[in-house]
């Protein structure tokens, strides 16, 4: 059986938010072991506005550009060979490809069960950030006793990493503007101001030497602090720090150039970063949603900086 077209967002050109547009996307039927969703929410990410700004990959023929990688709605139908999903179930997709529409088209093994207490919005955005900072709590090792330093702790994949370091028996110190100290601290990490003397201010509030240093933001105050206090470079680990992080000999994680993309250890975070978020224990802010028609809005907000959590498209 056809299923009706469906709206998507597309980048038309490279550049801002301005050449998304949304469009009629073709009508889908779902291949074997795929699923068709009904996509209730899309969570927005950096990577997303990443992948039409203008760059050495800006190549016309790669045009028009889908966007959305993590999507939360309901398998409305399935294919030949699917092995535990019907239509009607609720589901969590990550990774995907187009997740900014009405409706996609996904394989089986990319989905786990919404549960019912997480909401739509929550769930959309819960998978990106959280398997990524499980990535960087697993490559450093975080343990019970660890005092781990997290760089960007108010952002996406830090306030995640926070948490899970929390769950894992360690002692965080995060750095963050003074408008998110507050947060930071209703989830159990002691907040400090990133600027000048920030090495001093982090072995001010640590109850002992940092053992663990996690980078979400890539700068140079970032990477000299992390270097200066972690005595052991194994266990300092950077999303965003491609350009020095090889010559510093830290591990770099993600998609960046020498990076580990840890998929294995990201897929199979999914299940239980599912589980932790539905018992409230993973707390997943969600600063505002959005129209698919308002998707542009959307990416002018994440590029704004500090939006003070995640930022969702309601289809």
């Amino acid at each position: 059986m056809r299923v009706e077209s469906n709206r998507v967002v597309v980048a038309t050109a490279f550049g801002g938010p301005e050449v998304l547009q949304v469009v009629d996307g073709p009508a889908l039927e779902p291949g074997p072991g795929n699923v068709l969703i009904d996509v209730r929410a899309a969570g927005v990410n950096p990577i997303d506005w990443k992948t039409y700004a203008v760059g050495p990959r800006s190549d016309p023929s790669r045009l028009p550009l889908r966007l959305g990688h993590e999507v939360a709605g309901v398998v409305s139908a399935v294919g030949p060979s699917v092995r535990w999903l019907s239509e009607g179930d609720a589901v969590i997709a990550w990774r995907v490809t187009g997740g900014y529409a009405d409706r996609i088209e996904v394989p089986e093994q990319v989905t786990v069960r919404r549960p019912a207490d997480l909401g739509w919005a929550a769930a959309s955005g819960l998978m990106l950030t959280g398997a990524t900072a499980v990535h960087t709590l697993t490559a450093t090792n975080v343990r019970t006793g660890d005092v781990v330093l997290v760089h960007g702790g108010s952002g996406g994949v830090g306030r995640m990493a926070v948490q899970l370091a929390e769950l894992r028996g360690a002692f965080v110190v995060a750095t963050a503007s003074p408008h998110a100290h507050e947060d930071l601290r209703s989830l159990g990490a002691i907040p400090v101001e990133y600027g000048p003397g920030l090495v001093e201010r982090v072995r001010a509030v640590a109850p002992g030497p940092v053992t663990v240093a996690i980078d979400t933001v890539g700068t140079d105050e970032a990477l000299d602090a992390s270097i200066e206090l972690v005595a052991d470079r194994a266990r300092i680990a950077s999303i965003a720090g491609f350009a020095r992080g090889v010559s510093l000999g830290i591990k770099l994680l993600g998609g960046g150039p020498g990076a580990d993309p840890g998929t294995e250890v990201r897929e199979a975070a999914r299940a239980q970063l599912a589980e932790l978020a539905a018992d409230g224990v993973l707390d997943v802010r969600v600063a505002r949603t959005y129209l698919l028609d308002e998707v542009a809005d959307a990416h002018r907000a994440g590029l704004g900086g500090h939006p003070g959590g995640k930022l969702v498209l309601l289809p």
